[in-house]
């Protein structure tokens, strides 16, 4: 049979806009599509459990949409995708690109070993609407403030979706060998899957009830937890089991400039760890190295566990906890309330959120959790503390969200459900705390 042309799928579980994709099947060549798993490789970022697990149904959606032709390998990409090149006698290698700095670097290697073997390789735009070297200041620099960011978008035209691939002509042969799905050992049901339905069709359909149902009143909406206000795309987008340049040719209306709005954030965090590597570990405000967060592990497992007695934070880590998934504007109210009251380092809730979290992104959760922590990207300063209390009684004001997570306060009167009970800090104290932190870091 004719030598293939291999197509190495990443983050990329879709048949359209798949650029890599198109780009093989455009050959007329066989096309052999393939994924390598290798956790050696994603050091030191290695998937949490939680991603892990929908990975494994998202491969099984994939596979079964290119007819079951997905080969599957394990071991480091390089040896494994030279293994390929040598088995089927491939001279073309297509992917597309990612934009995390650990993951850049085995691509050049990769690059750089199969060029010098002979065989072509084509890289693509990855699953982003401008590639992070696109966007700059005015003097050519990254920009580090979200507002500049998203005005200078909004003046550019991003790039569009390519055509949907048609029928695949597959690479056959007995002799090559594909790992099984169960072999490369991805399975959890910690935190259980059973609520979502992982892969493309699975993304396109919550695209489509979004557009219908909660995008109509998203300004409105999205900060309300017991309602359906969101997306809840986060997830699809991060496996790339659907394109965000799909979703943004497909919005119309006001109200999806808005969430047109929160997509844009997502390019600024892949713009900001994409220039600033060293964000992923250590905060892009340099002062901030030297902060005087605690160590408390007894605090930090009640606040894992969402037993800390103020109500809306119990319920967004136990809504994590159950479904994998948490209401962004709760994830702020955790987040802060780690920070700024317990003054436990961003840290330990990235790397938390980075298990538990089946969204869990790199450059998304970073940017997220050193906004929260005000060391990163962000023109606010450190003491925006936001209350637990007043946050509950704004964007929860019946207690519907509460009463769904924490139920044993499910007859309590609304009025009363956000008053926090038998707390592990309290508010004030919490707060003073951590504003005289925060001076003794200003002042050395």
């Amino acid at each position: 049979m004719e030598a293939p042309c291999i197509v190495w799928i990443r983050n990329d579980l879709r048949l359209h806009d798949n650029p890599a994709l198109l780009a093989a099947c455009k050959t007329g060549k066989p096309v052999l599509v393939c994924f390598i798993w290798s956790e050696g490789d994603q050091d030191p970022y290695p998937l949490g459990g939680a991603s892990r697990a929908w990975l494994h149904d998202s491969l099984a959606a994939f596979s079964h949409s290119i007819d079951d032709r997905l080969i599957l390998r394990k071991g480091k990409y390089k040896e494994a995708l030279h293994l390929l090149v040598q088995e089927t006698g491939a001279r073309q290698v297509f992917w597309n690109r990612r934009y995390e700095p650990h993951l850049i670097e085995k691509d050049k290697e990769i690059y750089q070993h199969l060029t010098d073997s002979g065989v072509e390789v084509q890289s693509f735009i990855g699953n982003v609407l401008f590639e992070p070297w696109q966007i700059a200041t005015k003097n050519s620099k990254p920009f580090q403030v979200f507002t500049p960011f998203y005005k200078t978008i909004l003046k550019l035209e991003p790039h569009a979706p390519v055509e949907t691939c048609g029928k695949i002509h597959h690479y056959s042969s007995p002799k090559l060998a594909s790992e099984t799905l169960s072999g490369l050992q991805l399975l959890t049901r910690n935190p259980p899957i059973d609520s979502w339905t992982p892969g493309e069709k699975g993304a396109l359909t919550a695209l489509d009830t979004f557009i219908h149902g909660p995008l109509a009143h998203y300004l409105q909406g999205r900060d309300f937890p017991g309602i359906e206000g969101t997306s809840k795309l986060s997830t699809h987008l991060h496996f790339g089991e659907i394109s965000v340049r799909y979703i943004a040719k497909h919005l119309m209306g006001p109200e999806a400039q808005e969430f047109y709005r929160e997509l844009i954030w997502r390019e600024f965090a892949i713009q900001l760890l994409f220039h600033f590597p060293h964000t992923a570990q250590e905060p892009l405000k340099k002062e901030f190295e030297s902060f005087p967060w605690r160590l408390d592990p007894e605090q930090l497992s009640c606040w894992q566990q969402g037993n800390t007695g103020y109500p809306i934070v119990d319920a967004g880590m136990r809504q994590l906890l159950a479904t994998g998934w948490m209401h962004n504007r709760v994830r702020m109210i955790v987040g802060s309330f780690l920070v700024k009251h317990l003054l436990l380092s961003w840290k330990e809730g990235a790397s938390w959120f980075w298990e538990k979290l089946f969204d869990a992104d790199l450059a998304n959760n970073t940017l997220g959790w050193q906004w929260v922590g005000g060391c990163g990207a962000d023109a606010a300063p450190y003491f925006r503390i936001f209350n637990p209390i007043l946050q509950g009684q704004k964007f929860d004001p019946e207690g519907t969200y509460i009463k769904h997570w924490v139920p044993e306060l499910r007859d309590v009167n609304p009025k009363d459900i956000h008053m926090p009970r038998n707390p592990i800090v309290e508010l004030d104290f919490g707060r003073m705390r951590a504003l005289e932190a925060y001076q003794e870091m200003r002042n050395g």
